[in-house]
């Protein structure tokens, strides 16, 4: 079974799933805009990065703290505090069990328990357990092989990830409030970092940054921004935030003919604005939600039970996800990496791909961050 356009699953969804609430097609939407997250937090689990990975974390802008946004990913200067196993038989494990398993190691983690694993078998993403001034604890389950983690990483990230998806309503071309995201996604992608933006007369972009000397580095923009990305000179990498926009949904951002207004703000504020094709996404639901074969039907097993009339609670999302659907997640990014990745379109920079977006994470995520910060 395939589908021509996400609207098209949007309307399935909303005929077979949503039947019972007020606005059908908008609670279909809202689930698509979850699955665009979650497609996008097991995509950079699969490059070994969830360890360097916080989720809905305020992001301060560049030297103006006062104001901070909530992106849906960002990525951290990251240290291993200590790993250990779990076994099948714990019926949960919280901040709290952890605390007094590791006294010496998380004495700071909070009184009131925060569930890393549920008594319902749900799991935590990137679990905070506490913070301190400069760094913050996360706790990251591997439900594959029974063992978790608890990483210290810097407050201040080194990348960060925004998603950005808008329904169409029936009888329009394109949603109502996309130019408004689009605003909203290049406002937050233009003031993070401390590689500034600037216009030149002849339309050009150039970069200019800062060095911790007071002198100014100028140059073309995707010079000087692979310059950083290639460097370990801490006066060029302190507080540089690679910023990645994901947006889906043609209809809203381009057409066959030409990419809409909304789509060039975001592909000039973004250092990766990247599209997850309506193929991707269809081929996302069709073969984990509507027709999975007997190794993701735990995928299909969650959605349904945070998306039936009488749920009690959300167990697929981003931050919260049932353990089995986990492990098929896990295991289906991990067989299918290199057809995921081709549902991807690079919008801005050209000529680069997504395998190439992934190489500079992985070089960033290496750099000595704690020398850069200390």
């Amino acid at each position: 079974m395939s589908y021509e356009s996400v609207d098209k699953l949007q309307n399935l969804l909303a005929d077979n799933v949503f039947t019972y609430t007020t606005d059908k097609k908008k609670a279909a939407g809202r689930a698509l805009g979850t699955f665009i997250e979650i497609i996008t937090y097991y995509l950079i689990k699969n490059w070994k990065l969830e360890t360097f990975a916080a989720i809905e974390r305020p992001l301060p802008e560049f030297a103006n703290d006062d104001i901070t946004h909530n992106v849906e990913f960002t990525l951290h200067g990251s240290k291993k505090v200590l790993e250990s196993s779990y076994t099948s038989t714990d019926s949960s494990i919280s901040s709290t069990n952890l605390r007094k398993k590791h006294p010496e190691l998380l004495s700071e983690a909070p009184a009131k328990s925060i569930m890393l694993i549920d008594k319902n078998n749900t799991i935590r993403n990137a679990c905070t357990l506490f913070s301190h001034e400069a760094s913050f604890y996360n706790a990251y389950i591997n439900t594959t092989d029974k063992k978790y983690q608890i990483h210290e990483l810097l407050n201040k990230p080194f990348a960060m990830f925004e998603c950005k998806r808008v329904g169409v309503e029936e009888g329009m071309k394109k949603g109502p409030q996309t130019i408004e995201k689009a605003k909203q996604g290049s406002y937050v992608a233009r003031t993070v970092s401390a590689l500034q933006r600037i216009r030149k007369t002849d339309g050009s972009l150039g970069g200019i940054l800062q060095k911790s000397d007071g002198t100014f580095i100028i140059k073309d923009y995707y010079e000087l921004l692979n310059s950083i990305i290639e460097t370990n000179d801490p006066s060029l990498l302190k507080n540089f935030i690679l910023t990645v926009g994901v947006v889906s949904n043609h209809g809203n951002w381009f057409t066959s003919e030409n990419p809409n207004k909304e789509l060039r703000v975001l592909a000039q504020s973004y250092d990766w604005l990247i599209f997850l094709t309506d193929k991707g996404i269809s081929e996302f639901i069709t073969e984990l939600l509507i027709q999975p074969n007997n190794k993701y039907k735990a995928v299909k097993n969650a959605f349904d039970m945070s998306y039936k009339k009488d749920k009690i609670g959300n167990i697929f999302t981003k931050v919260k996800m049932d353990n089995e659907c986990d492990i098929a997640l896990c295991e289906y990014f991990k067989e299918n990496s290199k057809k995921i990745e081709s549902w991807f379109n690079i919008i801005a920079p050209k000529e680069k791909t997504i395998a190439t977006l992934r190489k500079e994470l992985e070089l960033l995520a290496s750099k000595k961050w704690w020398e850069v910060y200390s």
